[in-house]
């Protein structure tokens, strides 16, 4: 081992000021700490940052995947398109929502989706694709619309006059879904993370770069003859047990009584978790910044090693900086495993992201077998993550690039 001093570097630890501290404790003493004026506005300032008609936030972003689909009349008999190499959320939504999940195998050396795959997969079951913006990274919704574009004679919306049927039938193709649970505040082609898919989910979860300790949200495109303030009011029933009336309208004079609507579901977001949202949105621009600083430190050590690594920056995007992927070229798991302990042992903790869904028993139960998946089995093979977050010191990142490099070099010489 080298001589520097032995450092105790986590995964990752979530930047909370005593701003977050003062405004959770603001919340605690006005005697209103579930849903209320907190939560509504975050909301607001979401989606005055997402640069999108409306957010609603939730208790998780699987919470939020899944009322998108259920908004969009997405069940039982409809199959939802999804990448094989993503977090288990964005395919168990849909198996929520009775939806038949198929996985699609990722472009060589890639995160996303491998489109050819993709268009063959689509018949006349297909309802909705959902991409991930996999590290903060935008994917590429542009492709994404022009195969639902060449495949709109096979999609058959839902009949009815319900708010998905409606939905369905104005869009009059398969609904394109964004996993952002890792993009709050990425852009692509001057667009936001939240403007570019029909819905998106976020994440607020503890390990994200904006957290309100566990919480998502959900934000989506007007849609052309369908009124926001309907969509909304269907989430505000669907997470609050399909209550016609909220904790802050039963509270008005005389105003007690309230209906059930439907028997639906509860996960709604407290007001306490949007105190620290609240704060960490006042602080996420300089949060984003530090993140670009960490990566840009991470790509030149990586560049000079010829270790492969995700691309966070182009001319005409920039990611959220949520995950630094690294891939050593020529290694196999067991040497990968072998590294991953090696960095332990030297107070590093690193993580991989991910271990493809067709791996995992759930899916394998479902009948998927990671041999029809190579690419995606290809670059999870090799893959190590770095902790990449905003408590890191100036410090910190050096010791983990002078560990990592000592660490990994003979390796890569040994291929």
């Amino acid at each position: 081992m080298s001589e520097k001093v032995r450092r105790s570097i986590p995964f990752n630890t979530p930047d909370i000021s005593e701003l977050e501290e003062k405004e959770v404790i603001d919340t605690l003493r006005s005697g209103w700490i579930t849903t209320g004026p907190k939560t509504k506005e975050l909301e607001h300032r979401l989606a005055q940052f997402c640069q999108t008609s409306k957010v609603v936030c939730l208790n998780s972003a699987t919470s939020a995947e899944e009322l998108n689909f259920r908004i969009c009349g997405i069940g039982e008999s409809d199959q939802v398109i999804v990448p094989a190499y993503t977090y288990t959320a964005t395919a168990s939504a849909a198996i929520h929502c009775g939806a038949e999940v198929v996985f699609v195998d990722s472009q060589k050396d890639s995160t996303e989706m491998d489109y050819e795959k993709l268009a063959e997969a689509i018949n006349e079951k297909t309802k909705a694709i959902v991409a991930v913006d996999l590290g903060g990274i935008i994917a590429n919704y542009d492709k994404l619309y022009e195969i639902v574009e060449s495949k709109k004679d096979l999609f058959k919306a839902k009949k009815g006059d319900d708010l998905g049927a409606r939905i369905q039938q104005s869009l009059g193709r398969i609904l394109i879904f964004a996993d952002s649970a890792h993009s709050l505040g990425a852009m692509k082609d001057g667009k936001m993370a939240g403007q570019v898919a029909d819905f998106t989910n976020f994440s607020f979860h503890a390990v994200k770069n904006f957290t309100t300790g566990e919480g998502g949200a959900s934000t989506w495109k007007d849609i052309p003859g369908i009124d926001n303030d309907e969509i909304y009011k269907q989430f505000q029933l669907y997470s609050l047990h399909g209550q016609s009336k909220d904790a802050l309208e039963k509270i008005q004079i005389g105003s007690w009584e309230y209906d059930i609507i439907g028997t639906w579901y509860k996960c709604n977001m407290t007001d306490i978790m949007a105190s620290i949202g609240l704060k960490q949105l006042d602080r996420y621009p300089k949060m984003l910044n530090r993140r670009r600083q960490i990566v840009s430190q991470f790509n030149k050590a990586c560049d000079e090693l010829g270790v492969m690594h995700l691309d966070h920056y182009g001319d005409n995007f920039a990611s959220s900086c949520h995950l630094y992927l690294t891939r050593i070229p020529g290694i196999n798991d067991q040497m990968r495993r072998e590294i991953i302990i090696k960095l332990a042992e030297r107070g590093i903790a690193t993580n991989v992201h991910y271990k493809p869904l067709p791996m995992m028993t759930a899916y394998k139960n479902l009948g998927w077998n990671i041999n029809d998946f190579p690419n995606a089995y290809n670059y999870y093979e090799n893959l190590i993550t770095l902790p990449l977050y905003t408590k890191l010191s100036d410090e910190d990142v050096e010791y983990i690039i002078s560990n990592f490099k000592e660490i990994v070099s003979p390796y890569i010489n040994k291929v």
